[in-house]
């Protein structure tokens, strides 16, 4: 096994289990020789993950290589503390080749430590000891001679020498704790090292297990609510926080109500614990430097919590406000936003927000770290997590700020959350797949629940795509289904109406029941989704889009079709409707307006298409090209179409416009607006 492929596997392995580092928490290196290419002379260089990235899914691509000599020589140029931040970039000056990851802020611990193989992580056990107040002696009791303290520095180039000086000068230790920071260890083979990591990791726990005080939180002073009570209040809760906490730039939600949240907030001490903020830079630059904590009674009325959840959010954005004057210099990056990226809420569980649901949900996961570092901190001593002027310091941070800079620009529906009905097939599926391509988090609804698991699969993870089962004509079920939605992204800004069934017959030949079907499908069911729809959307605050899949048979008047007709009518008109009332809530509600969408479409899979192509005495086989020619254009429409005319009236262009049906007919001049 090569140098590489150890790290590789090392790295995988430490970063898959959460007891061991957090996610895209730390980085791990090996050094070893090649053959430089341009003077095919050996040349001795490392191999360290690079800035980003996970230990559990990292690949070559994801390390950055270096030559040791150059980097060694850097010791002789360093300008001093004061100056460190400039070491960055003259790691650019040490890589071997092109290609690979950014160099971290942390090579210089990896590059400078005189070891074959080093890991630096963030076990909660770990940082427990780092964050303690008397971290140092109990570092020395639970390790004695084999581990050592480093006092808290902000990670860089001076940490570097001081952790090789520390390697240096005591020969028996197979690694440090990092105060208000993390563990690094190093070991002379990939497999040594990483038993050292493990064996300190392992160490601190057993040592916080057998000395740890059972209630570091102090006693139980409430309890949570029954889950499908707390299900239901935070379903209720999560459209308002997340519109608060989009008062800057919008966000994503995620919510949890594990045992570990629900524990510490159930707990006499959590207020004040909460007041600390988290100490590992990994934990704050995610979750900010304190919470949001809901200081009312578990269970109180709905319309107080609402109201106490405003007040605490504009003292929280006052008080940050302040935190960056206190700290800021001329210099320092402007304000990046004052709204909370976690807000607890005793006896429900906890919100927390980012630019895109995978970053809400590592800020949650963050804070759950954070947990468990303050009771075993507070189990074996006290919790002192860095002081503020520190937080500040790293949270703007120049380096910090300029991987910002690099990230890409987001897409065009990034932080949207999208609801599409019919999900599962044709236009739906369509406008799912095109909707999720441009960045929205998208809820894949539709009654065959089999269907809209497989789209929601096909599109990506559940960070990306969720399905729900839903008959659109079932008002509770709608229900849930948005109660879904809001726990899974923290809200709903975008709806489709598109689920729709449709019976060709002759007035004489439509049944009661033909009438009735079609009609609570596409009038009733787009009424009673758009209604819910429109509760969230006001809930949040923050405007939102609802666009209703009509036809073109809403204006045009085919053969042998009253019942289909008449529902799609209604749907058009529900459109002018609701724009006209919801216009003052800054939400947008428009139509598209398809021909007959034939190829992968699951009405006319489903008898539709034997039926239309009866009425116009043509084979099924060649409906589709039947439309096409007697359109203007001579084009059959496709669910692609229409998916894309959705994208085109909500990706922001068209911010000024409501009430619109657009057609996607190919040129059908009898249904032509006026």
């Amino acid at each position: 096994m090569s140098e590489v492929e150890a790290l590789l596997g090392r790295s995988n392995r430490l970063g898959a289990d959460p007891r061991n580092t957090n996610y895209a928490g730390g980085n791990t290196s090996a050094k070893g020789s090649v053959t430089d290419p341009a003077t095919g002379r050996p040349a001795e260089v490392i191999w360290v993950k690079g800035s980003g990235g996970d230990l559990g899914t990292l690949k070559e691509s994801g390390l950055a290589v270096l030559r040791l000599d150059r980097l060694h020589a850097l010791t002789e140029v360093y300008p001093g503390v004061e100056r460190e931040d400039e070491m960055v970039a003259a790691f650019d000056y040490c890589l071997h080749g092109r290609g690979g990851a950014a160099p971290s802020i942390d090579t210089a611990m990896h590059g400078l430590v005189d070891a074959s193989h080093v890991d630096h992580l963030h076990p909660d056990a770990g940082i427990a000891f780092a964050t303690a107040a008397d971290g140092e002696a109990l570092v020395k009791a639970c390790f004695g001679e084999r581990v050592v303290w480093v006092p808290w520095r902000r990670p860089g180039f001076q940490l570097g020498l001081d952790i090789a000086a520390v390697k240096r000068d005591n020969p028996q230790a197979i690694g440090v704790i990092l105060g208000g920071h993390g563990i690094t260890a190093w070991g002379a083979t990939s497999d040594e090292c990483e038993a050292h990591s493990l064996e300190i990791i392992e160490t601190a726990q057993r040592y916080l297990d057998e000395h740890g005080r059972a209630e570091p939180f102090g006693p139980v002073v409430h309890s949570a609510l029954p889950a499908e009570d707390r299900r239901v209040r935070a379903a209720e809760l999560a459209p308002v926080i997340r519109g608060l906490a989009s008062t800057d730039s919008p966000q994503v939600g995620h919510f949890t109500d594990s045992e570990v949240v629900l524990d510490f907030l159930a707990r006499e001490r959590h207020p004040e614990l909460a007041a600390l903020g988290t100490s590992c830079p990994d934990h704050f630059l995610r979750t900010k430097v304190r919470p949001l904590v809901l200081d009312l009674p578990v269970g109180a009325p709905l319309a107080d919590v609402v109201e106490r959840l405003k007040e605490l959010h504009e003292a929280y954005r006052e008080d940050y406000r302040s935190y960056y004057e206190r700290h800021a210099s001329p210099d320092s990056p402007a304000m990046r936003g004052a709204d909370p990226a976690i807000v607890l809420v005793p006896g429900v569980g906890m919100f927390s927000f980012g630019r895109d649901k995978q970053t809400a949900r590592v800020a949650g996961e963050f804070y759950v770290n954070a947990i468990n570092v303050m009771r075993g901190a507070e189990s074996v001593s006290r919790y002192a997590p860095i002081d503020e002027g520190e937080k500040f310091g790293i949270e703007y941070w120049a380096l910090e700020e300029a991987k910002l800079q690099r990230m890409p620009k987001p897409k065009p529906l990034a932080t949207r959350v999208a609801l599409v009905t019919g999900g599962g097939s044709g236009i739906g599926r369509a406008v799912a797949e095109r909707l999720a391509a441009e960045g929205a988090c998208v809820v894949v609804a539709d009654r065959d629940g089999d269907a809209a698991r497989a789209v929601a699969e096909g599109i990506g993870s559940s960070d990306v795509a969720v399905p729900v089962t839903v008959d659109v004509t079932d008002g509770p079920g709608i229900a849930e289904a948005f109660r879904a939605a809001v726990l899974a992204f923290g809200g709903v800004d975008l709806v489709v109406n598109n689920a729709g069934l449709s019976i060709s017959k002759p007035l004489a030949d439509t049944t009661e029941a033909d009438w009735d079907l079609q009609h609570d499908v596409m009038a009733k069911g787009s009424f009673l989704v758009s209604q819910q729809a429109a509760k969230v959307m006001r809930a949040q605050g923050i405007g939102g889009d609802i666009v209703y899949i009509s036809s073109k048979n809403a204006v045009f008047a085919g053969p042998n079709n009253v019942a289909y007709g008449a529902a799609k009518a209604n749907q058009a008109h529900q459109v002018r409707l609701l724009a006209a009332e919801l216009g003052e809530d800054g939400i947008r509600v428009n139509g598209v307006n398809p021909d007959g969408v034939v190829r992968g479409s699951g009405i006319f899979a489903g008898g539709w298409g034997a039926q239309r192509a009866a009425v116009y005495g043509v084979p099924e086989d060649k409906l589709g090209e039947f439309y096409a020619q007697r359109t203007l254009l001579k084009r059959e429409v496709l669910p692609s179409h229409v998916a894309a005319a959705v994208f085109a009236l909500t990706a922001g262009d068209l911010s000024l416009t409501t009430g619109l049906h657009v057609p996607v007919d190919a040129g059908v001049a009898a249904a032509f607006l006026r």
